[in-house]
């Protein structure tokens, strides 16, 4: 499935998309061209039920330590969520919600560093928002309109997540669409004008790899990934940034599942990905910079880190 003739190929078909530029990303006050400089979201959970074990924090000094040290690795931006989205996950009630968010949030955003709140849940959203994060994960859709107006009222980014039904957690698993591009054309572009008439500052969309599909066997979910991102360019003419949760494949990578997110930030960034969440950052940052190295005109390379 990858190799030199593959990749050949499949731009080849879709040239047209390949050049096709999006608009910069607002992080609070900053305008970022993620073709320039890819944005890296760092991940901070404040759920245990998460199914990343490294990512979670135990208390609020734990969360806003990972997040410090995080934004000191390279990442432009600290995505903090209180409730997994894995189907099987406990569910947190909205009050503990705002009492784990609230003060993770206040402290990191008074060290500077841009936050970012994961819900979809429109009391959750709005007190990560007052709290001072300026990115709205918004992993569902059957709020848009609330969601959509918080955004604006405290002119916040929203990054847009594929979802076929209310919210992630309440996915049962989505067969898997041998091409779900043209679909998802369509949905996200009648939701970014919905977001764009009711005043949405920035947007980004999220493919939404991470959530439910109907694969029983892990290793084909993971080529189902690999191939999802390598197609990601094909969106591009929605005139937006596109962010990757990576995935890690822990059934391919087994104990080296660290270094899976490295792997798929290479198929990401050749698939055209502009924001890059991931639980490791030094890594993939890293795996980033070399990228972008490697592929500037050497007469004209100037080396800079992109974090």
């Amino acid at each position: 499935m990858i190799s030199l003739a593959a990749l050949a190929e499949l731009a080849e078909r879709h040239r047209d998309d390949l050049a096709q530029p999006v608009a910069a990303l607002q992080l609070g006050d900053r305008s970022v061209d993620t073709d320039e400089r890819p944005v890296l979201m760092g991940v901070v959970n404040l759920s245990r039920d998460s199914s990343y074990r490294d990512s979670i924090a135990v208390s609020t000094e734990s969360a806003v330590r990972k997040g410090r040290v995080q934004a000191a690795a390279g990442a432009d931006l600290i995505d903090v969520g209180a409730e997994s989205t894995r189907a099987t996950a406990a569910r947190a009630d909205l009050a503990q919600q705002q009492e784990l968010l609230t003060p993770v949030v206040q402290q990191l955003v008074a060290d500077g560093i841009a936050v970012s709140v994961e819900s979809y849940q429109e009391p959750v959203a709005r007190a990560g928002l007052a709290a001072g994060a300026r990115v709205l994960n918004l992993t569902g859709s059957d709020d848009d309109d609330r969601m959509f107006a918080l955004a604006a009222e405290h002119g916040a980014t929203v990054v847009l997540c594929h979802v076929l039904g209310p919210n992630a957690r309440a996915l049962t698993g989505e067969s898997v669409d041998p091409d779900p591009v043209p679909r998802m054309l369509d949905l996200f572009g009648a939701r970014i004008e919905r977001a764009r008439e009711l005043g949405v500052p920035s947007l980004a969309i999220d493919p939404g790899l991470g959530f439910g599909f109907h694969l029983d066997d892990q290793r084909a979910r993971a080529r189902h990934q690999a191939t999802a991102l390598l197609h990601t360019f094909r969106l591009r003419r929605l005139g937006v940034p596109i962010c990757h949760a990576l995935p890690h494949a822990f059934d391919i990578f087994e104990d080296q599942y660290r270094s899976g997110e490295g792997f798929f930030a290479v198929l990401a960034h050749l698939g055209g990905t502009g924001i890059y969440r991931t639980h490791e950052v030094p890594l993939v940052a890293s795996v980033l910079d070399a990228l972008h190295f490697f592929a500037a005109d050497p007469a004209r390379a100037v080396d800079r880190p992109i974090s």
